[in-house]
């Protein structure tokens, strides 16, 4: 056998060099590809046609939990909803302590609704049970909540953590509806949609020239609302309502008569902040703005409990609905001389009502289709 001289082993080791170079890249490229599909990151959750844009924004941080720190944030969002080019949003605010017992109404409300048009966010008061929990269009729809006590400003701060998470989880949404559980609509999302949205102004029920209006005002102390909230600026109105943007977010950016709304009742009789705090709010920063009178019909009539009305199951009917519709609202009285010739010959449309008992469901639902939801 002939021995390899220096010069031949040389020879043969450039020759395999390049494979054993072309081996190694092959081999490498490999285990790189198997590392990156089996272990993705947050932002590689697509498909290679599909890779997220690394120059895309991050994620925005959660939400605060604690209401200083959370109404703070809302404050500094835009007042006007945008983009501009995307459709405005209706944003519906259920205030509640038990299951929704109209949710199977609800559900035949936005029931083919596009989802671009509207948003729903529940306050569920963490102290209840919510058997069964919320499904459907409510689903995963609950804001970190609560508790709630009548005759306590926890409403006001229940309405107020509503509106902040609605203005901070979706630029889009334009028009803020709060509601109870114990609300119906009365007319079709298309209907409620356009009668919103076509307004510039507020929906803000405004009154001035209330009976016991004086001890509503001095329930905390005398002289307690002094100096941010004087008598003569003090409102009665309607807990619920349906405002503007903008208003929303002068309302979770208020500081100064929150810091008197806040304090504890010691006239508990006469407690109703959730009942003033709003109309008062809006009235002193920007009654030009709104349109003193709610949406949402409730009849007090007959009343000294501090409930309105409830109806039963027995009393639901066409000429109900037809007549809830058709009540004009009661419009504020704060002009300089009382009257307001605009407002006389306004007849805004009512577009829910209160208060509906839970057994009378069935009954709503079987008018939905032909009666409620038809305009």
């Amino acid at each position: 056998m002939l021995s390899p001289n220096p010069l031949s082993l040389l020879c043969a080791i450039l020759l395999c060099l390049p494979l054993a170079v072309i081996f190694t890249t092959t081999t490498h490229g490999t285990n790189n590809h198997s590392i990156n599909t089996t272990i993705p990151t947050k932002y590689q959750q697509k498909s290679d046609k599909t890779r997220v844009n690394p120059l895309s924004p991050p994620h925005p941080p959660p939400l605060p939990e604690d209401d200083e720190s959370l109404f703070c944030r809302a404050a500094k969002v835009n007042s006007k909803p945008l983009p501009l080019e995307s459709p405005q949003k209706l944003a519906f605010l259920f205030l509640t302590t038990t299951p929704l017992p109209f949710a199977p109404l609800w559900e035949l409300y936005f029931n083919g609704i596009d989802s671009r048009l509207y948003n729903i966010y529940v306050h569920a008061d963490p102290s209840s049970l919510y058997d069964p929990p919320f499904s459907g269009v409510f689903s995963g729809r609950v804001i970190p909540s609560k508790p709630t006590r009548r005759f306590t400003p926890t409403l006001i701060s229940a309405a107020r953590r509503l509106l902040a998470h609605a203005l901070l989880d979706d630029s889009s949404n334009s028009r803020f509806a709060l509601l109870s559980a114990s609300c119906i609509p009365l007319h079709s999302f298309n209907f409620t949609y356009k009668t919103l949205i076509r307004s510039k102004k507020s929906f803000m029920e405004i009154l001035k020239n209330e009976t016991g209006a004086y001890g509503r005002w001095a329930a905390r102390g005398n002289e307690t609302m002094l100096p941010e909230v004087p008598l003569e600026s003090f409102r009665i109105g309607s807990q619920f309502f349906a405002v503007t943007r903008r208003h929303a977010r002068i309302i979770v950016s208020d500081r100064r008569l929150w810091s008197k709304f806040r304090l504890p009742c010691v006239q508990w009789d006469t407690c109703y902040p959730e009942e003033n705090y709003f109309p008062t709010l809006l009235s002193m920063r920007d009654p030009r703005g709104c349109v003193p009178a709610t949406l949402t019909n409730v009849d007090w009539s007959g009343r000294s409990d501090g409930h309105p009305r409830t109806y039963q199951a027995a009393e639901v009917g066409p000429e109900l609905i037809l007549s809830l519709r058709n009540r004009r609202p009661r419009y504020g009285d704060d002009e300089p001389d009382g009257t307001n010739s605009s407002l006389t010959r306004r007849h805004d449309p009512f577009l829910f009502a209160r208060k509906f008992s839970p057994d009378a469901l069935e009954p709503l639902r079987s008018l939905a289709n032909d009666v409620i939801l038809q305009d």
